[in-house]
């Protein structure tokens, strides 16, 4: 943990490290202590800039589609009716813009910093996870429930993350994210003992996932322990090794999911209900299914401009009370799809852009095959399935940080073994699409 907290480098360059770590470790925590890190750093960017330079040159501004997103947001301002709740978006998207102008500005090369910051952001998410399993093991106890209350609604889901009032899903997202960081550390690790320490660790982390029960990313974790994992991480003896195992404790999550009640519940009959969109079930009386047939109706009635920033959910809620959705209309649901919601927001060239974010992201990600950023993706692309993951201060600071955060590594990606037109290539595509 010594290289986590003590990097030699300038003054400056410390104290920009410095505040990045806060920002990560206290990710899974009130976003207080988050949104302090992020006026600090961005405050001390500011200061340290000096006027004409930009900072790392090897590093271009990738975080340029993040900041799209979030020109978005301003230009559909323009037709909105509730100018009021457009202004909150801007406020609540503005790291969309911060992060990469942080990323740009700064002195800092974070290429060199990139694993001590995530190992800190691993070890932040795993010591929170066993302050929830002792809080859960507390509760049980106190009132004299049996241990297999554990695995009951009452500590699953929410429930289970309700001790640090964090959303399950984006609190899973963290963890999975950290997942891939241990599994890196194990595989990297020269020591047996260290090896075993990180193996522990994910193990405590595949728990968490299946406690908090989030099924988007339930689904993006199968992608990436079995498919990104053991063919961009690992080659030979050991990937087969790894298989072997991810295989392994895959077939046991899906026996435990089928022998749990509460558990095959969560993940099977609720997906199904969620999907086929019949409101009124017992399982899910208004599913996201339904919901979204709501949303769609609102986007073919304007399909090229939306109806502008902020007003979706008083749209949704006049769609969800003609449909008798009255759980979604009285909690004042969204759209629970970003797509979805860029649609309603600016129509199909939003729509468009959003997923034009997504394929630009995959297309840099099977370039290098950088397990690190395709965990990334393949996270935000499920989870925007079933979340408006750009609506939630959380799911903001993870899209926006990891896609500058990752993207500025690839960006700079060592383009020495090169030939020299591929070279000269690389050098035009960063001119025409970074400067």
């Amino acid at each position: 943990m010594k290289e986590v907290f003590y990097i030699d480098d300038t003054p400056a360059n410390k104290i920009s490290y410095y505040f990045m770590l806060v920002f990560l470790v206290t990710l899974p925590f009130d976003r207080l202590y988050s949104e302090l890190a992020l006026i600090g750093l961005s405050l001390h960017t500011l200061i340290h800039w000096r006027k004409g330079q930009r900072g790392q040159r090897s590093f271009q501004w990738s975080g340029w589609p993040t900041a799209v997103l979030y020109l978005v947001t301003i230009i559909a301002t323009g037709w909105s009716h509730r100018q009021g709740m457009a202004f909150k978006e801007w406020e609540k998207q503005l790291a969309l813009l911060l992060f990469p102008l942080i990323f740009y500005f700064t002195q800092l090369d974070w290429k060199t910093y990139q694993r001590q910051l995530l190992k800190g952001l691993a070890f932040s998410c795993l010591f929170t996870i066993l302050y929830l399993y002792g809080a859960a093991l507390f509760t049980i106890r106190s009132q004299g429930l049996p241990l297999s209350a554990l695995f009951g609604p009452l500590f699953m889901n929410h429930q289970f993350s309700m001790p640090i009032d964090l959303h399950a899903t984006y609190f899973s997202m963290y963890i999975a994210l950290s997942l891939v960081t241990f599994t890196w550390l194990m595989i990297h690790s020269r020591r047996s003992l260290g090896r075993w320490c990180y193996a522990l660790a994910c193990l405590v982390l595949l728990a968490a996932i299946l406690q908090l029960a989030a099924r988007a990313v339930g689904i993006s974790l199968l992608i990436i322990v079995n498919g990104i994992l053991p063919y961009w991480l690992m080659k030979g003896r050991r990937r087969r090794n790894f298989l072997f195992v991810s295989l392994s404790l895959t077939a046991l999550s899906f026996i435990a999911v089928f022998t749990n009640e509460n558990l095959h519940s969560r993940y099977l009959v609720q997906l199904r209900a969620d999907l086929k969109g019949n409101a009124g079930k017992k399982e899910d009386p208004e599913p996201r299914m339904a919901r979204w047939y709501c949303a769609w109706e609102l986007i073919r009635a304007s399909p090229w401009i939306g109806y502008g920033t902020g007003m979706e959910v008083d749209l949704l809620k006049e769609k969800y009370a003609a449909h008798q959705l009255y759980d979604s209309y009285s909690h004042e649901l969204n759209a629970h799809n970003e797509l979805l919601s860029f649609l309603l927001k600016a129509g199909f060239p939003g729509g468009v852009l959003y997923l034009g974010v997504l394929v630009i992201g995959f297309l840099w990600v099977f370039r290098l095959k950088d397990p690190f950023s395709g965990s990334f993706l393949v996270l935000v692309t499920c989870v925007s399935f079933s979340e408006n993951i750009l609506d939630v201060n959380k799911g903001i600071f993870f899209f926006s940080f990891f896609f500058s955060f990752f993207f500025c590594r690839m960006a700079a990606g060592n383009q020495t073994g090169r030939s020299p037109v591929q070279r000269h290539y690389l050098l035009f595509r960063e001119k025409l699409f970074f400067n």
